[in-house]
């Protein structure tokens, strides 16, 4: 190290490297822990604004660390950066369900998802230009724009209907806001009865302790338990960390050009779950994208066991893992993150939406530290693991997930609070596709 006047081992430059790269995904984790606070506390909008400040703080503090040379810095910025993504994550889908009509709630919900994906694809063809020792801290500082902006034009959004009427008792300022978000009258009425209809079977507050103990909530999290593991345990993390390393190994000689494709089909298959969401319905996307994803990863076993058998099996590795990211964002990717919100009913929201994204961040954290020894001790088989876990996920959600489309957040809580859980309306055939 350029402080000490000697050069840092190279196990220790490892060690550094991975706790750099995987310290935001354990912030991200932590911060999940306060979306209900501060869900509860301070409204979905306002929660959103301010860990928005999480974001600037982070990003000074990654690109303090270049004028300093301190390694410090930059570790500490990635954690408070990843605090306001798992805050961020939660918080966004939250406020979208609660401001959002019944008939295009998925459709919106899957918008939060086509931004990070489309984040990512910038931050690979932003990291192809500025991704270089001279530019690196301008590249960090990026995230900067969005953060402004945000704090821009949020702050002329109404507070979410929803949580006005149900959590504060504010009816008028409910109706005032719905009348901002809705052009009809009439429908600004008929969701201010949905909305009476909730309350009366809804608590003030849920506990942990209820939640986690309550026979009405016991189905909707373990729903949400696989769902969510299911989807980050599928095979697609890797790719994405892991898809430069992979197409190098197969010997392409452009392999980050290669990863961009990988960062554009993971955009366009967002977009076109957006289209779908509201048509196919979250059930039969989730259905056939963990189906796929399963067939994926028995693909990629036999494609990357035989590559140096048949080098030529290159160019199929490839379209397998288009594939395989196609397969996660038009139903997992997306769904996974807004499922919850729409299994629970209001008090029980902000919980639900933390505990999705402490499956989803703990689901990276894992993988980003256990991928790689596992590759090196299971080799072409790890992706079976990835393999079985999209089948135990498909089965689970054909048995027991009622499909949401269209349906009020009543009309869905009610199904979960008879006695003996939800009755089994699909039958555990193939038919549950329709």
């Amino acid at each position: 190290m350029s402080r000490f006047n000697q050069s840092m081992p190279d196990h220790s430059l490892t060690f550094l490297w991975s706790l750099s790269v995987s310290i935001k995904d354990f912030g991200a984790l932590l911060g999940s822990l306060g979306v209900k606070w501060l869900a509860d506390t301070y409204g979905r909008r306002n929660a959103i604004l301010i860990v928005n400040a999480l974001s600037i703080v982070g990003a000074c503090l990654m690109v303090a660390s270049k004028g300093s040379g301190s390694f410090e810095i930059l570790i500490v910025g990635r954690l408070i950066f990843g605090l306001f993504c798992g805050l961020a994550m939660s918080l966004n889908p939250l406020y979208i369900q609660g401001v959002s009509p019944t008939n295009l709630r998925g459709a919106f919900a899957t918008l939060n998802q086509v931004s990070f994906a489309s984040g990512i694809l910038l931050g690979m063809v932003v990291g192809l230009v500025l991704g270089t020792d001279k530019y690196w801290a301008m590249m960090l500082s990026l995230s900067l724009i969005p953060a402004v902006l945000q704090y821009l034009i949020l702050p002329f959004c109404p507070e979410s209907p929803r949580y006005l009427f149900i959590n504060r008792g504010q009816e008028k300022e409910a109706e005032a806001a719905l009348r901002r978000f809705r052009s009809s009258p009439e429908a600004v009425m008929h969701e201010l009865e949905e909305m009476k209809e909730e309350a009366a079977h809804s608590q003030l507050e849920v506990t942990v302790q209820e939640f986690l103990k309550k026979r009405r909530y016991r189905q909707p999290i373990k729903l949400v338990l696989i769902i969510n593991l299911g989807s980050q345990l599928s095979g697609f993390n890797a790719i994405i960390n892991y898809s430069t390393k992979m197409f190098a190994k197969s010997k392409f000689e452009e392999a980050k050009y290669l990863t961009l494709g990988v960062g554009t089909v993971n955009v366009a298959f967002t977009i076109v779950a957006f289209f779908l969401v509201e048509r196919a319905g979250r059930r039969k996307l989730l259905l056939t994208g963990f189906l796929c994803l399963a067939i994926c990863n028995l693909l990629m076993t036999i494609t990357d066991s035989l590559l140096s058998v048949v080098p030529d099996l290159r160019s199929l590795q490839v379209l397998v893992v288009f594939f395989l990211i196609s397969a996660y964002e038009v139903g997992p990717g997306p769904i996974s993150w807004f499922i919850a919100a729409e299994l629970f009913d209001q008090t029980a929201r902000p919980m639900a939406m933390a505990f999705t994204c402490m499956l989803n961040w703990g689901g990276k954290f894992i993988l980003a530290l256990l991928f790689p020894p596992l590759l090196k001790l299971c080799g072409a088989y790890v992706y079976l693991l990835f393999m079985v876990m999209a089948l135990v996920a498909f089965t689970y959600t054909m048995l027991r997930l009622p499909e949401t489309r269209g349906r009020s957040f009543e009309d869905i809580a009610a199904e979960f609070r008879g006695a003996e859980g939800i009755p089994l309306n699909n039958k555990p055939s193939f038919n549950t596709f329709a």
